[in-house]
Order: C-alpha cells, then structure tokens, then sequence
C-alpha cells in the first residue's frame, strides 16, 4: 500500500488562517470588554471567535499528524472558516479565506491508493481493486 505526504500546503493555510481568526476574535473581546465596562454588559460570547481561531489552529496541525483524517479535520477547518463570519470577523477576511481555501484542499485530495499484487496462477485483478 502506498501512502502520500501530509497535506502540507493545507495545514499551512489553515493554521495560517487560524492565526487571523483568532486575532479577530481578540479584536472583538477586547470591543467586548470596552462595551462591558461601559454599558455594564457583558457575555461570554465574546470569547468564541478566540475559542474558534484555536480550534482552527488545532484543526490544521492535526492534518499533519493525522494524514488519514485529513478530509475530517478539513470539514472542520471550512466549518470554523463559516463560524468565524459572526463571532471573530471573519478573521479580517483574510482568516476565512485561507482557511476556506486550505480545508477545500485537505477535503479534496485524494486518498492514497492501493497497490494490487498478483500472485502467480492468481489471473488479474477484479476491476474495482
């Protein structure tokens, strides 16, 4: 059986992503506590576009170390790319489309393939191998 590299270019993207998202999510807290201390307000959804960026972050390191579970932690990169919209920014933009665009790539890549080995007398493989 063959294997292929980690998808590099996708983590890369992505923890680059989750870098900017989580960055607007500190912006946001921090306007979050300013409107606290002002209006004496306050809520815990102001950490969530932070939470969101480190999970992101996550997300993309984990492709590395878990090359075979690149399409799961990619649907999970596009998701948080999605979640980033209200509650960080969108990560000034720049956040979601890296890790939109590095998620695509982790999901899309496609599996390794197998190598069929006969054996002789065996005759050729079945189409489908």
């Amino acid at each position: 059986m063959t294997s292929r590299p980690p998808p590099y270019l996708a983590a890369v993207l992505t923890v680059l992503g989750g870098a900017f998202i989580a960055a607007g999510g500190l912006v946001l807290w921090a306007l979050g506590t300013v409107l606290a201390t002002v209006f004496h307000f306050s809520s815990p959804v102001f950490l969530l576009g932070l939470l969101d960026g480190l999970v992101t972050v996550v997300a993309g390191g984990l492709m590395l170390t878990v090359p075979a579970a690149r399409r799961l932690f990619g649907g999970v990169a596009m998701a948080c790319a999605v979640a980033s919209i209200p509650f960080a920014f969108g990560g000034f933009v720049v956040g979601f489309g890296l890790t939109a665009v590095g998620g695509a790539i982790a999901t899309a890549r496609p599996l390794a393939r197998t190598v069929v080995t006969t054996f002789p007398g065996m005759g050729r493989p079945p189409p489908w191998t």
